[in-house]
C-alpha cells in the first residue's frame, strides 16, 4: 500500500517533492487544459445506437460497393501497377 505523499518524516524529501510538483506543474496544467478541450469536443458528438451504425455502414456497403476496387478489380488498361509488356527505353 502507498503511503500519502506528505507522510515522510524527512523534511528535506517533502520540500524536494513540494519542489518538483511545483517544477512539473505546468506541464500539467496544459496536458489538462487539452484534456479537457478534447473531451469538450467529444461530449458534443451525436451518439447513436450501434445497431443504427451497423444498418448505415451496411447499407453504404451495398450503395457503393460496385465502385470499390478492392471488390471488383481495376481494369488492366488503367491499372499504373502493371508490369510493362516491353523496354521502357526502347
Amino acid at each position: 500500500m502507498s503511503e500519502p505523499l506528505n507522510s515522510g518524516t524527512d523534511s528535506h524529501s517533502y520540500s524536494t517533492l513540494k519542489a518538483l510538483k511545483k517544477k512539473n506543474l505546468g506541464a500539467s496544467v496544459s496536458t489538462l487544459q487539452r484534456l479537457v478541450e478534447q473531451l469538450k469536443l467529444e461530449a458534443g458528438v451525436e451518439r447513436i445506437k450501434v445497431s443504427q451504425a451497423a444498418a448505415e455502414l451496411q447499407q453504404y456497403c451495398m450503395q457503393n460497393g460496385c465502385n470499390e476496387a478492392l471488390l471488383v478489380g481495376v481494369p488492366a488498361r488503367s491499372n499504373l501497377f502493371r508490369e510493362p509488356r516491353s523496354c521502357a527505353l526502347l
